[in-house]
């Protein structure tokens, strides 16, 4: 893997991010209302020195160039709805949230994802296998607004055990990682047993047991590596999607993370605030994969990339 494979990923990186800026930019803009839009009537003056501020009186085309060369430099714009504040000003602020909440989440999906599916495939069709398995089916069907409510309703309202809302301190942070983790460690538990079942039938995990190795030191030791080829393949989209999954979460349980912003922000018809976020989601989600994509080639040394 060298210079040639890093060139040809940003290769074809560069166009797909310059086709979701186009994609995004002018779907919101034909989306019905606007920025502007109240339920009290603006002025005529007043809305008219509104959209010369911001812009808004010139044509598409020449919002979009514009928009083009403020991105070049690093400057997402200002904020239509947050008075005097920079979209920049924004991420900076809500993003370390959203990263903390994906990052515990992901911890405890990984650790209990493959702790299950480990279990499952040295006991197959077993209670250790039969427990897990059923338990990762309700994981994977149940939303994330349906396991939310439901861990603040009973272990919030009902036990009184954890708080349902803010994030000031670590109790605040169980319930918001348990939902939003949930559904990821039902499907790593599941791609784990799946991976390490199809290892366990090569020939040099039989050759392991003629030696006399036992079980655990099989798996940790021969098996592990192998088996967790398709966790770290199902990893690119998860390292984005579980921070991108927080936007439902930080609502239920009213966290001051991206996820909050970009939702009054496509309710409000922010523009700047919407595009500087989902292009913030696609740029994750491709260093996500390309990081992914090393991990992958140091596990399995098999892989070579021309």
């Amino acid at each position: 893997m060298g210079l040639r494979y890093l060139i040809g990923r940003l290769a074809i990186m560069l166009p797909v991010f310059f086709g979701v800026i186009t994609i995004v930019f002018f779907m919101i803009r034909f989306a019905p209302g606007g920025p502007f839009d109240q339920e009290r009537t603006v002025a005529p003056e007043v809305l008219k020195n509104l959209q010369a501020k911001y812009h808004m009186d010139e044509s598409l085309p020449r919002q979009y160039l514009r928009y083009l060369g403020d991105l070049s430099r690093g400057d997402l714009g200002p904020s239509f709805k947050h008075a005097n504040r920079t979209v920049n000003e924004i991420i900076a602020e809500s993003l370390p949230v959203s990263a903390e909440l994906g990052l515990i989440s992901l911890v405890w999906a990984l650790l209990i994802g493959i702790t299950a599916g480990g279990l499952a495939a040295m006991k197959p069709n077993s209670l250790f296998d039969y427990i897990p398995m059923s338990i990762s089916i309700f994981g994977i069907c149940l939303p994330t607004f349906v396991i939310g409510p439901t861990l603040s309703l009973v272990f919030g309202l009902w036990l009184g055990w954890l708080p349902v809302a803010g994030w000031n301190s670590w109790q605040d942070r169980i319930l918001p990682s348990i939902t939003l983790g949930f559904a990821y460690a039902a499907y790593i538990s599941r791609l784990t047993r799946g991976g390490l079942m199809e290892i366990r039938s090569q020939d040099f995990i039989r050759t392991a047991r003629a030696k006399g190795l036992s079980e655990p030191k099989i798996l940790v030791k021969h098996a592990l590596r192998g088996g967790l080829l398709p966790v770290v393949s199902y990893l690119g989209p998860t390292l984005a999607g579980i921070i991108t999954g927080a936007l439902v979460t930080e609502t239920i349980f009213n966290i001051p993370g991206l996820g909050r912003f970009f939702i009054e922000s496509a309710l409000n018809r922010d523009y700047t605030v919407v595009m500087g976020t989902t292009l913030l989601f696609f740029s994750l989600i491709f260093v996500c994969n390309f990081l992914v994509d090393i991990v992958y080639v140091i596990l399995d040394p098999r892989v070579r990339y021309e």
